[in-house]
Protein backbone atom coordinates (compact mmCIF):
# COMPACT_ATOMS: atom_id res chain seq x y z
CA UNK A 1 0.00 0.00 0.00
CA UNK A 2 1.54 3.17 -1.10
CA UNK A 3 2.34 5.34 2.15
CA UNK A 4 0.95 9.02 1.72
CA UNK A 5 3.91 11.13 2.98
CA UNK A 6 2.17 14.17 3.86
CA UNK A 7 0.30 12.56 6.53
CA UNK A 8 3.34 10.71 7.60
CA UNK A 9 4.97 14.00 7.95
CA UNK A 10 2.48 15.47 9.83
CA UNK A 11 2.40 12.54 12.23
CA UNK A 12 6.16 13.06 12.71
CA UNK A 13 5.38 16.79 13.25
CA UNK A 14 2.84 15.90 16.23
CA UNK A 15 5.12 13.87 17.81
CA UNK A 16 7.71 16.45 17.83
CA UNK A 17 5.85 18.62 19.26
CA UNK A 18 4.50 16.44 22.06
CA UNK A 19 8.01 15.42 23.07
CA UNK A 20 8.67 19.04 22.86
CA UNK A 21 5.78 20.18 25.15
CA UNK A 22 6.71 16.88 27.55
CA UNK A 23 10.18 18.48 27.99
CA UNK A 24 9.08 21.87 28.65
CA UNK A 25 6.48 20.28 31.37
CA UNK A 26 9.50 18.25 33.20
CA UNK A 27 11.84 21.40 32.90
CA UNK A 28 9.35 23.67 34.58
CA UNK A 29 8.72 21.74 36.64
CA UNK A 30 11.99 21.23 37.99
CA UNK A 31 12.38 25.16 38.08
CA UNK A 32 9.42 25.10 40.44
CA UNK A 33 10.90 22.22 42.50
CA UNK A 34 13.75 23.85 42.80
CA UNK A 35 12.31 27.57 43.54
CA UNK A 36 10.62 25.88 46.26
CA UNK A 37 13.19 24.32 47.51
CA UNK A 38 15.24 27.70 47.67
CA UNK A 39 12.63 29.34 49.45
CA UNK A 40 12.32 27.12 51.68
CA UNK A 41 16.02 26.82 52.80
CA UNK A 42 15.68 30.53 52.51
CA UNK A 43 12.48 30.86 55.30
CA UNK A 44 14.30 28.14 57.59
CA UNK A 45 18.11 30.32 57.89
CA UNK A 46 15.76 33.41 58.27
CA UNK A 47 13.88 32.00 61.33
CA UNK A 48 17.57 30.48 62.56
CA UNK A 49 18.65 33.69 62.68
CA UNK A 50 15.92 35.18 64.20
CA UNK A 51 16.09 33.16 66.76
CA UNK A 52 19.83 34.01 66.77
CA UNK A 53 19.13 37.42 67.15
CA UNK A 54 16.45 37.65 69.41
CA UNK A 55 18.56 35.52 72.06
CA UNK A 56 21.59 38.05 71.62
CA UNK A 57 19.23 41.18 72.25
CA UNK A 58 17.98 39.39 75.29
CA UNK A 59 21.72 38.33 76.69
CA UNK A 60 23.08 41.92 75.38
CA UNK A 61 19.91 43.50 77.55
CA UNK A 62 20.28 41.55 80.14
CA UNK A 63 23.68 42.13 81.07
CA UNK A 64 23.21 45.76 81.19
CA UNK A 65 19.87 45.37 83.29
CA UNK A 66 22.26 44.03 85.71
CA UNK A 67 24.70 46.58 86.21
CA UNK A 68 22.04 49.16 87.21
CA UNK A 69 21.33 49.79 90.92
CA UNK A 70 18.09 50.98 90.46
CA UNK A 71 15.47 48.85 88.36
CA UNK A 72 12.24 51.26 89.21
CA UNK A 73 13.98 53.40 86.94
CA UNK A 74 13.34 51.27 83.95
CA UNK A 75 10.43 49.62 84.79
CA UNK A 76 9.41 53.31 84.83
CA UNK A 77 10.32 54.14 81.82
CA UNK A 78 12.77 56.38 83.14
CA UNK A 79 15.84 54.83 81.80
CA UNK A 80 16.80 52.83 78.59
CA UNK A 81 19.18 50.90 77.33
CA UNK A 82 22.39 52.42 75.75
CA UNK A 83 21.61 50.17 72.65
CA UNK A 84 18.71 52.50 71.17
CA UNK A 85 18.51 53.92 67.44
CA UNK A 86 15.95 57.10 68.39
CA UNK A 87 13.60 57.97 70.58
CA UNK A 88 10.93 54.61 72.51
CA UNK A 89 8.52 55.30 69.68
CA UNK A 90 7.59 55.95 66.28
CA UNK A 91 8.49 53.85 62.72
CA UNK A 92 11.87 51.79 61.92
CA UNK A 93 12.65 50.73 58.67
CA UNK A 94 13.97 47.28 58.26
CA UNK A 95 16.88 46.37 56.03
CA UNK A 96 13.92 44.97 53.39
CA UNK A 97 12.01 48.00 53.42
CA UNK A 98 9.20 47.09 55.65
CA UNK A 99 8.40 49.02 59.01
CA UNK A 100 7.70 48.25 62.29
CA UNK A 101 6.15 50.57 65.05
CA UNK A 102 7.65 50.62 68.32
CA UNK A 103 4.66 52.34 70.07
CA UNK A 104 2.27 49.60 68.40
CA UNK A 105 4.68 46.74 69.50
CA UNK A 106 4.66 47.73 73.37
CA UNK A 107 0.88 48.66 73.20
CA UNK A 108 0.10 45.11 71.50
CA UNK A 109 2.74 43.44 74.31
CA UNK A 110 0.77 45.50 77.22
CA UNK A 111 -2.98 44.87 76.07
CA UNK A 112 -2.92 43.49 72.59
CA UNK A 113 -3.83 46.62 70.75
CA UNK A 114 -1.89 48.94 68.85
CA UNK A 115 -3.55 52.15 70.28
CA UNK A 116 -3.11 53.64 73.81
CA UNK A 117 -3.63 50.81 76.57
CA UNK A 118 -5.53 52.47 79.52
CA UNK A 119 -5.33 51.41 83.16
CA UNK A 120 -8.08 48.87 83.23
CA UNK A 121 -6.96 47.60 79.42
CA UNK A 122 -3.51 46.54 80.94
CA UNK A 123 -4.76 45.59 84.39
CA UNK A 124 -7.45 42.97 82.54
CA UNK A 125 -7.06 39.35 83.39
CA UNK A 126 -6.51 37.23 80.49
CA UNK A 127 -4.75 34.09 79.37
CA UNK A 128 -2.32 35.29 78.48
CA UNK A 129 -1.87 38.16 81.36
CA UNK A 130 -3.53 36.51 84.49
CA UNK A 131 -1.92 38.19 87.41
CA UNK A 132 -4.89 41.56 87.02
CA UNK A 133 -2.98 45.03 88.47
CA UNK A 134 0.10 42.91 89.02
CA UNK A 135 0.46 42.41 85.15
CA UNK A 136 3.73 43.83 83.44
CA UNK A 137 3.49 47.26 82.23
CA UNK A 138 6.31 46.62 79.65
CA UNK A 139 8.54 49.48 78.73
CA UNK A 140 10.59 50.00 75.21
CA UNK A 141 14.36 49.69 76.74
CA UNK A 142 16.28 48.68 73.76
CA UNK A 143 15.84 48.94 70.28
CA UNK A 144 17.97 49.33 66.99
CA UNK A 145 20.04 46.94 64.16
CA UNK A 146 21.69 43.88 65.37
CA UNK A 147 24.55 44.98 63.70
CA UNK A 148 25.26 48.25 65.12
CA UNK A 149 25.28 46.56 68.69
CA UNK A 150 28.91 45.66 68.47
CA UNK A 151 31.76 48.05 66.67
CA UNK A 152 31.20 47.81 62.69
CA UNK A 153 31.48 44.94 60.70
CA UNK A 154 31.71 42.41 64.24
CA UNK A 155 27.64 41.31 63.46
CA UNK A 156 26.63 40.84 59.64
CA UNK A 157 22.72 40.73 60.36
CA UNK A 158 19.92 42.51 58.65
CA UNK A 159 17.79 42.04 61.93
CA UNK A 160 16.30 44.84 63.75
CA UNK A 161 15.63 43.74 67.50
CA UNK A 162 13.40 45.30 70.38
CA UNK A 163 13.99 44.42 74.31
CA UNK A 164 10.93 45.35 76.32
CA UNK A 165 11.33 45.27 80.37
CA UNK A 166 8.49 44.61 82.36
CA UNK A 167 8.15 43.53 86.76
CA UNK A 168 7.91 40.11 87.55
CA UNK A 169 4.17 38.79 88.17
CA UNK A 170 4.62 36.65 91.00
CA UNK A 171 5.05 40.27 93.38
CA UNK A 172 1.58 40.84 94.57
CA UNK A 173 1.95 44.76 95.95
CA UNK A 174 0.15 45.56 92.79
CA UNK A 175 2.51 47.81 91.82
CA UNK A 176 4.08 46.88 88.10
CA UNK A 177 6.18 50.14 87.72
CA UNK A 178 8.12 49.60 91.06
CA UNK A 179 10.29 46.73 91.58
CA UNK A 180 9.48 44.68 95.30
CA UNK A 181 10.72 45.77 98.58
CA UNK A 182 11.23 44.15 101.43
CA UNK A 183 9.96 40.19 101.65
CA UNK A 184 8.53 40.19 98.39
CA UNK A 185 8.61 37.56 96.54
CA UNK A 186 9.68 39.05 93.23
CA UNK A 187 11.75 41.61 94.57
CA UNK A 188 14.94 41.66 91.75
CA UNK A 189 13.45 39.63 89.01
CA UNK A 190 12.60 41.26 85.73
CA UNK A 191 11.28 40.22 82.39
CA UNK A 192 13.41 40.53 79.57
CA UNK A 193 10.99 39.83 76.31
CA UNK A 194 13.01 40.50 72.94
CA UNK A 195 11.94 40.60 69.90
CA UNK A 196 13.98 39.63 66.24
CA UNK A 197 12.06 41.41 63.20
CA UNK A 198 13.79 40.22 59.79
CA UNK A 199 13.21 39.97 55.96
CA UNK A 200 10.49 37.94 54.49
CA UNK A 201 8.35 39.41 57.77
CA UNK A 202 10.51 36.96 59.99
CA UNK A 203 10.01 37.09 63.72
CA UNK A 204 10.68 35.43 66.79
CA UNK A 205 10.17 36.28 70.13
CA UNK A 206 11.81 35.08 73.72
CA UNK A 207 11.20 36.26 77.33
CA UNK A 208 13.67 35.99 80.07
CA UNK A 209 13.06 35.92 83.57
CA UNK A 210 16.28 37.24 85.76
CA UNK A 211 17.13 38.16 89.13
CA UNK A 212 19.74 39.83 90.54
CA UNK A 213 22.99 37.82 91.15
CA UNK A 214 25.23 40.28 93.70
CA UNK A 215 25.40 43.29 94.60
CA UNK A 216 24.19 45.11 91.73
CA UNK A 217 26.57 43.36 89.92
CA UNK A 218 25.14 41.06 87.59
CA UNK A 219 21.63 38.81 87.07
CA UNK A 220 21.00 34.80 86.75
CA UNK A 221 18.83 33.80 84.13
CA UNK A 222 15.49 31.95 85.97
CA UNK A 223 14.10 31.02 82.83
CA UNK A 224 13.43 31.30 79.43
CA UNK A 225 10.80 30.95 77.16
CA UNK A 226 10.30 30.65 72.92
CA UNK A 227 6.82 32.97 72.93
CA UNK A 228 6.75 32.86 68.57
CA UNK A 229 8.75 31.93 65.89
CA UNK A 230 6.59 32.88 62.52
CA UNK A 231 8.48 33.37 59.13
Amino acid sequence: MPVDNQAAGGFALVVVLLVILLIGATGAGLILVTSAETLIAANFAAAEEASYAADAASERAAGEIGRLANWDLILSGATISSFVDGPPSGTRVLADGSTINLTQIQNLSNCRKQTTCSNAEMNAVTAERPWGSNNPRWQLYSFGRLADSLAAGRIDSRFYVVVLVGDDPSETDNDPLHDGVGSSPGRGVLLVRAMAFGPRRTEHVVELTVARDGAFSAVRRISWRDLRSAP
